[in-house]
């Protein structure tokens, strides 16, 4: 098991996935996505796994004007767009290989067991 959490800092979602990891004691990687952000792949990885960008987008952001522009761009701009601002995406983004989970989803991480 390889595991990369994707997570601002401050993100509460984020340390209880962190919590849920350490407790059984499964070795994670915590990667903070404002800082360094996600990689091309790694973005069409998580997207094919969740079920498209829109699955990633987070309605209640903080910037909600890159979120609008976001949504009203084609398809191919709207994934350069949201690579560029990662502050738009729902937390904790959690990577277990080619699986993939969008905030804080403990059923589906106990199949990873």
């Amino acid at each position: 098991m390889n595991i990369q959490i994707f997570a601002s800092k401050k993100s509460f979602d984020a340390k209880k996935a962190e919590r849920y990891f350490k407790e059984r004691r499964i070795p994670f990687q915590r990667i903070d996505i404002l800082e360094k952000g996600m990689s091309r792949g790694e973005l069409k990885a998580v997207c094919q796994a969740v079920g498209g960008l829109d699955a990633l987008l987070d309605p209640q952001c903080k910037d909600q004007d890159t979120l609008a522009l976001i949504r009203y761009l084609t398809s191919d701009a709207q994934f350069e767009k949201a690579l560029e601002n990662p502050q738009v995406f729902r937390m904790p983004i959690v990577r277990n290989g080619r699986a993939a989970t969008v905030g804080y989803c403990p059923d589906v991480w106990k199949t990873w067991e």
